[in-house]
């Protein structure tokens, strides 16, 4: 059994890590960037960021001064067993994130959308998210946190089957557009697209595929593997760099995760992560041990199912 106190003293810890130290994957990914980038004020603005990185890392503290909005998604394992179950488990991440705002600190974002109301320590009514995911064999649970920005960086529009591959790239690039002219998001950035779903899987697609997926990941259909790559350098030849400026390095990489839809429709999103891609994972078994990383390892086989029974997956693979 995984000990309640174990998850929160290990949440609490995540909280910090994803907020000072930037993950090695997209810190490798942004200085690819630098190194290519040739506009002036994105150059600048490339170079203004690895300096702040390195700054934040060796003061202990946050990298931005707008930590975002903490979110938790949760991986469990069949065979884990959780000490006071799910209700428990939710506990722990809400304190560990009230302790983490005053602890790291956090900026706390988090207010009622009426009356403003602030506890000054991002929680609240569905604040912090926690979302779940399974996995078939194991006796663990991953926990990941993400920060996102909470305002801006993301869109969504219904297409149609008829608009195929064309209208995909028409949205993807009137949203970067969008994005670099009006100040909606921080670039560079990793972008998740999520294609098809009902509309709100397909925003939950799009925003797992920004925050939950490495530099550098490709998604296992080969043809979608081809597309993340093509828009991946779509995207930097829209002549935009770093937070909107003259530049050829808006987009660190580009996800795709796709969900089965209604037959007569094809919903898309588009999410910007951070420009300081805040994450972090833990795995936690029940003798007590922690394995930290970066890569939350979200998406699975299982995860990417498409058939009624995992067993079905299994077998048509042996």
């Amino acid at each position: 059994m995984i000990s309640i106190d174990l998850i929160q003293s290990t949440a609490e810890a995540l909280m910090a890590k994803a907020a000072i130290e930037i993950p090695d994957d997209y810190l490798a990914g942004l200085k690819t960037a630098a190194e290519t980038e040739d506009g002036d004020l994105s150059s600048f603005v490339l170079q203004a960021m690895l300096e702040n990185y390195e700054a934040a890392k060796e003061d202990r503290r946050a990298m931005c001064g707008d930590t975002g909005v903490p979110r938790w998604y949760v991986k469990i394992a069949n065979d884990a067993t959780i000490e006071g179950g799910p209700v428990a488990l939710e506990t722990a991440l809400r304190r560990a994130t009230a302790n983490a705002t005053n602890g790291v600190p956090l900026r706390p974002n988090r207010v009622h959308p009426l009356w403003r109301t602030d506890h000054d320590n991002n929680v609240g009514i569905g604040a912090p998210e926690i979302e779940y995911g399974f996995e078939p064999e194991g006796d663990w649970i991953d926990l990941i946190t993400v920060h996102k920005g909470g305002l801006f960086g993301t869109d969504y529009r219904m297409l149609f089957p008829s608009d195929g591959i064309e209208g995909i790239k028409r949205f993807y690039l009137d949203t970067l557009v969008a994005f670099g002219k009006r100040g909606l998001a921080c670039q560079p950035a990793i972008i998740g697209i999520g294609l098809g779903g009902s509309k709100d899987t397909c925003m939950v697609l799009g925003k797992r595929a920004s925050t939950l997926r490495v530099v550098g990941s490709r998604n296992p259909d080969p043809r979608i593997a081809e597309l993340e790559d093509e828009f991946k350098t779509l995207g930097n030849s829209i002549g935009m760099g770093a937070m909107g400026f003259v530049g050829k390095n808006m987009v660190i990489d580009c996800n795709i995760e796709v969900g089965y839809c209604h037959t007569g429709g094809m919903q898309m999103s588009v999410h910007a992560f951070c420009l300081s891609s805040r994450r972090a994972v833990a795995r936690l078994f029940a003798d007590g041990r922690v394995e930290y990383r970066t890569d939350p390892d979200w998406f699975t086989p299982f995860q990417r199912r498409d058939t009624v029974a995992w067993n079905e997956v299994k077998e048509a693979a042996e």
